[in-house]
């Protein structure tokens, strides 16, 4: 067969190929990442005789390889989509990640991780938007001491999940061991058992390898920009009631600038307006307003009020419990102490409501 006859339009190269299997390594890319990498590829193909620095390499061309492969890997169901990095210290980042189209079996096999530890992975999800994200304080993290509370499945769901393969939980997490566990598997007769203490780490820290978690300097995991653009549709079905009011609170919120999802940033001071903002997109936002005020209640803007672990460790109970006892404090109960005090306003709040 021709070898030219299947390329794709612009002569997709032998370099497009190496780019290709390097983003594939990775999973996401940034141009800074990239840099690197293209200007390795642009020297191969010169045959060495000039090297490509690779502060040489443009966004230009950059995102020139990105669209071609993007159009290689679409037969595939995959797709290249980007987002604004939410973490300060990267702020005005843009990340790349390739991402699965569609969950069938295939997509499942994706991973190595036990049914066990999908389903523990899964807890976690829930508990970033469910336990640890309320209207009075959207953390949406948790720190390696709530992971381990999660490290064994509540009896009810031992009882009725009796495959383990991790519930209702997004596919492309559900590993091989998941799905291999179908009719006539002995795996299949056994509730999950969850997982050893010392397990817990060694999946949490996979799960950052991995980029589908990220863990800030304070100890706290949240979901990586990979998970947010990979699970978007999965996280509006399982955590947002698609009934719900306009004005009524959901578990996963957008930007009102740049309409990506908001798990690290800035929320309106009023605690029932439902503007987000990250911090990035806030900036620019302001840059063109006579009032740094919200644009939905017209409350003014502090930046002093956060969506993310900034919710937590920004609290003045947080503050002097560090300086009480230093960094160790995020070792200890504090943070869960924290967030139990929101819990039971949240419950004062709405029998006060009835």
């Amino acid at each position: 067969m021709d070898e030219d006859q299947d390329e794709p339009i612009g002569q997709y190269s032998d370099g497009n190929r190496a780019f290709l299997q390097a983003f594939l390594a990775r999973g996401t890319m940034t141009f800074k990442e990239s840099q690197p990498i293209l200007a390795a590829i642009f020297t191969a193909q010169e045959g060495g005789r000039e090297a490509t620095e690779p502060n040489q390499v443009t966004q230009e061309d950059f995102e020139s390889f990105v669209s071609a492969a993007s159009a290689a890997v679409s037969q595939f169901d995959l797709e290249v989509r980007s987002a604004m990095h939410q973490h300060r210290r990267r702020r005005g980042e843009r990340v790349y990640a390739l991402v699965n189209t569609t969950s069938d079996p295939l997509t499942q096999l994706a991973t190595l991780h036990t049914p066990d530890e999908i389903a523990f992975v899964k807890r976690v999800i829930d508990a970033m938007f469910e336990k640890y994200n309320t209207p009075r304080m959207e953390a949406l993290c948790l720190d390696e001491m709530q992971a381990n509370k999660l490290r064994v499945p509540p009896r009810q769901e031992s009882d009725d999940d009796e495959g383990g393969g991790g519930g209702d939980g997004p596919s492309e997490l559900n590993g091989a061991n998941g799905g291999a566990n179908g009719e006539g598997g002995r795996a299949s007769q056994h509730a999950p058992k969850g997982l050893k203490s010392s397990e817990v780490e060694t999946v949490m820290r996979s799960m950052v390898d991995e980029g589908w978690f990220e863990r800030s300097r304070e100890g706290f995991y949240c979901l990586s920009p990979r998970a947010l653009l990979e699970l978007r549709s999965w996280l509006l079905e399982s955590y947002n009631d698609p009934d719900a009011e306009a004005d009524e609170w959901q578990r996963l919120k957008f930007c009102i600038a740049c309409k990506d999802a908001v798990t690290i940033g800035q929320r309106c001071a009023e605690r029932d307006c439902l503007v987000r903002l990250h911090d990035n997109c806030a900036d620019a936002f302001f840059r063109t307003r006579r009032q740094q005020a919200c644009p939905k209640c017209a409350k003014e803007w502090d930046g002093k009020h956060f969506v993310g672990e900034r919710a937590v460790t920004e609290t003045e109970a947080y503050q002097r419990g560090r300086r009480r006892s230093g960094k160790s404090a995020r070792n200890s109960n504090l943070v869960e102490e924290i967030m139990h005090d929101d819990e039971e306003d949240e419950e004062e709040d709405g029998e006060g409501e009835e």
